[in-house]
């Protein structure tokens, strides 16, 4: 099995053009292909898991990547998927957050010695002079066309700025100018950049004859992958410091049942033949799986080290056992009355509930338990000793839990 029916095999095909030449080029490990990321914030997330394990996946078959760092077009910003215009960043905050972009993708991608690129679309979109982009690229664009794009259609009831209406120009301008310099003849995507991608595609051929190498691919669900960085109290990041090990983990150890065995042959490298084995298993199997994932993914990111403490500490989850690499709550005397701590008052002190009447009706519900044992009891206190040493270990629904102990 060649990497291309790989890649097919473990569901991340949703659309390509040219099928047999791309097949050809990944196969033989001939192509130089590039992926694009806005760098809106200073970590990436989950949501771009997909594409960085793609990337490393075509490395390991020989070919080239290329990581877009989009520093010229996020100062425009991509209206697909919104229904908003992004916020606008000056330029010294997109540049810390291509640096620490590329500290991360070292992690999954090799640039050493000319192996993978790095590149910043700033080096070329901001000296652009606007009335030779209208000569040299806006000439190749049909308006009509790119109204009809999903990604400009959503958007139309609400409002396009001109700005954002130029976003496919430059994301197409990105793809001819990596051909130009870098020799890339492939790009890849999610499902809601196909009309983006397209644009690039069709430019070169426009201005470099038919017979221009440029080739087209999106991934499946990446659009869908993007949702899989938030969750309900937030973003989940690459970054240790946003998003410790542990939680990490357990973000991925808590993916629904429908998703687990989905996610392992999208995201892991574990053989397709041992997937395979997994398809049939249910119930308390899929427990399995979903630790299996959960460690896979920890070790990528943050080394197997990290996933062994991760893990261990999953498994104290229900116990007192030491736990030492879970999110910790530290309470001080002025937080106990007359030595004790109400159930309600801890739920919001660790951060679990905002308020006391959500806390109550957490409790209520049956949603709260303290070492594995449910509380129910809205008015069940816990003396300061108790939180001594280990402490103890509070959780809240499924995935929100918390070491309380005594500073």
């Amino acid at each position: 099995m060649g990497i291309y029916e790989e890649l097919i095999a473990r569901g991340l095909i949703a659309q390509v053009t040219d099928e047999d030449d791309i097949r050809e080029l990944i196969n033989n490990g001939k192509a130089t292909f590039y992926i694009g990321f806005d760098p809106t914030a200073d970590s990436l997330h989950v949501g771009h898991f997909m594409a960085l394990c793609l990337m490393k996946r075509l490395q390991e078959a020989g070919n080239k990547p290329i990581a877009l760092i989009g520093g010229g077009t996020a100062m425009i910003g991509d209206p697909s998927g919104r229904t908003d215009m992004r916020q606008m960043m000056t330029k010294e905050t997109i540049q810390h957050n291509c640096d620490c972009f590329k500290e991360q993708m070292s992690r999954f991608i090799d640039f050493s010695e000319g192996k993978a690129l790095m590149v910043n679309n700033a080096d070329w979109l901001l000296d652009l002079n606007y009335v030779d982009v209208l000569r040299e690229v806006g000439a190749h664009f049909s308006v009509n066309r790119m109204l009809a794009a999903e990604c400009y259609k959503q958007r139309m009831e609400r409002g396009l700025s001109f700005l954002e209406f130029n976003y496919m120009i430059m994301q197409s301008y990105d793809f001819y100018m990596l051909f130009q310099k870098y020799g890339c003849n492939m790009q890849f995507g999610g499902d809601d950049q196909w009309s983006n991608m397209l644009g690039g595609t069709e430019l070169i051929r426009r201005k470099l004859g038919k017979n221009a190498c440029a080739m087209t691919i999106t991934l499946l669900l990446n659009s869908e992958g993007k949702k899989m960085g938030k969750t309900q109290s937030g973003a989940v990041w690459l970054d240790p410091n946003k998003t410790s090990p542990f939680e990490f983990y357990q973000y991925w150890r808590n993916v629904a049942d429908a998703d687990v065995l989905k996610c392992i042959r999208m995201l892991t490298f574990l053989p397709l033949e041992e997937i395979d084995k997994m398809d049939s298993w249910e119930g308390a199997q899929l427990n399995t799986a979903k630790e299996i994932l959960a460690f896979e993914l920890t070790k990528l990111v943050h080394g197997e080290e990290e996933a062994q403490k991760a893990q261990e500490a999953a498994k104290a989850l229900f116990s007192k056992g030491a736990a030492a690499d879970m999110p910790k709550t530290e309470l001080t005397q002025e937080d106990l009355t007359d030595g004790n701590i109400d159930i309600l008052t801890m739920l919001v002190k660790a951060g679990l509930t905002a308020s006391k009447s959500e806390a109550r009706r957490a409790v209520q519900q049956g949603g709260v338990t303290v070492d594995g044992e449910k509380i129910t009891d809205i008015y069940h206190t816990f003396a300061g000793e108790a939180l001594d040493g280990e402490g103890i270990v509070l959780k809240k629904g499924k995935k929100n839990f918390r070491k309380i102990v005594m500073k």
